[in-house]
């Protein structure tokens, strides 16, 4: 049941982010151009960046959402657990796993961070810009967490889970804002990263 009464008992975060357009368009905003614009990083890779860091803020709601929708992209299923288990065996490319080990630590430490740990990345042929993308997913989805959290948003169902995934799978989260909005996002055009 949300915190906000007068929300449903099934709200998911679109239904909160409506309760104010001019708070909830921008944010949406913010997750299209990160999680589906340029980027060194592909669209599958960001997507379970989003559900690694919500897996250990233990947002259960943010971590199965984002993890489904990696998988939709190519992230062969699974990868979530082996990285939460270790990064160093997980089943990722090599030059993934510093960039992991600096999600683990600005998530979970974020006062610890130094000069080292981004030096980590780049030993590993990351850019500056991987770098900020990295950060700022990160920081994108320790915020996600925070609102669902403190909301009190519950996981959703596996039907509203599968209409979701299918969603940004499609449209990105463009379709957020359509719903934002008030319009149908079906009439967007289809997301040219989801036939990637």
């Amino acid at each position: 049941m949300p915190f906000l009464k007068s929300l449903p008992p099934d709200a998911v975060l679109k239904d909160v982010l409506r309760t104010s357009p001019a708070i909830g368009v921008p944010f949406a905003q913010w997750h299209e151009e990160l999680l589906r614009g340029p980027s060194p990083f592909s669209v599958g890779e960001r997507e379970l960046f989003a559900a690694y860091v919500s897996a250990l803020n233990a947002c259960g709601y943010c971590h199965g959402e984002h993890e489904a929708v990696a998988v939709s992209f190519g992230i062969a299923p699974g990868v979530l657990d082996g990285l939460l288990a270790d990064i160093d065996s997980a089943p990722v490319e090599v030059r993934l796993k510093p960039v992991f080990a600096y999600l683990r630590k600005l998530t979970l430490t974020p006062s610890k961070m130094i000069a080292a740990d981004a030096e980590a990345m780049s030993a590993a042929g990351w850019s500056e810009e991987a770098l900020y993308h990295a950060a700022s997913v990160c920081a994108m989805f320790c915020c996600d967490n925070r609102i669902i959290q403190g909301l009190g948003l519950q996981r959703h169902s596996p039907q509203a889970l599968a209409e979701v995934v299918g969603r940004l799978h499609d449209f990105g989260y463009r379709s957020t804002i359509a719903l934002i909005e008030g319009r149908s996002f079906e009439s967007l055009q289809k997301d040219p990263a989801a036939t990637r």
